[in-house]
């Protein structure tokens, strides 16, 4: 094993290299940790569970958006190297940290709030029954594990040309609530995902769906949301 890694770190005023230990299973988290706590404690970035839960540790690593705590440094360095930034089209708070409030803020152009069903005459609404083996039910079920980490979006080509574009994690979103049988803004999220900045500007490339870390498929919720609104506007729905 090698003894150290070089380590560059992508720091707000230019690159940085550091050496750093080289321990057994060890995570790029705990090396981004020992940098901060052992060398540079003024280097900003984000995590929260450390166990693969939540996402915020996110950042390119080597060139792609990964889970920092999830990602093993044996099986992106093997020439004990890394080269780690924070995550792409975002902007930057300092040093690896990402402000995420345009990615948010796109979840909610597209629809991304549930809403509910208007009961008949102001009447009391019944308890949903969702069948769990149903079509829709299905398809909602296959991206509601959504968690907002931003891997797609840093990894989605048309979000890198277009930063008007919706991205995939937001229309995955918009995709789950078109398909959940107790919402009732169907028409409104679809006329909100069909604009220019919506699914039609996807060009299917897959990136989101291959770097996705839950093992979600973005790329087939934005081909649903195209088929909804063809099949809406044909049927004059």
């Amino acid at each position: 094993m090698q003894h150290s890694l070089s380590v560059k770190v992508m720091r707000s005023d230019g690159p940085v290299e550091y050496q750093v230990p080289a321990q057994a299973n060890q995570t790029v988290l705990d090396v981004v940790t020992h940098i901060q706590r052992e060398m540079e404690p003024t280097l900003a970035y984000r995590f929260a569970c450390r166990v693969g839960m939540c996402g915020s540790c996110a950042m390119m690593v080597n060139g792609r958006a990964r889970w920092t705590c999830r990602t093993h440094v044996s099986k992106v360095a093997a020439d004990g190297r890394l080269e780690l930034a924070p995550l792409a089209n975002l902007p930057v708070l300092r040093d690896l940290a990402t402000d995420m409030a345009p990615f948010f803020d796109k979840w909610t152009k597209a629809g991304g709030t549930f809403r509910p069903k208007d009961a008949p005459d102001g009447a009391v609404p019944d308890f949903a029954v969702v069948p769990p083996d149903s079509g829709k039910r299905r398809e909602a079920d296959a991206g509601i594990e959504c968690i907002g980490c931003g891997v797609c979006y840093a990894s989605c080509d048309i979000v890198a040309w277009n930063q008007d574009y919706l991205g995939p994690a937001a229309m995955n979103r918009a995709w789950t609530l078109v398909n959940d049988v107790r919402d009732g803004a169907r028409r409104e999220r679809l006329d909100a995902v069909a604009g220019d900045a919506g699914c039609h500007s996807c060009h299917s490339t897959q990136s989101c769906t291959q770097h996705c870390v839950k093992g979600l498929d973005p790329s087939s919720a934005i081909a649903g949301l195209k088929r909804s609104i063809f099949w809406d506007r044909l049927l004059g729905r």
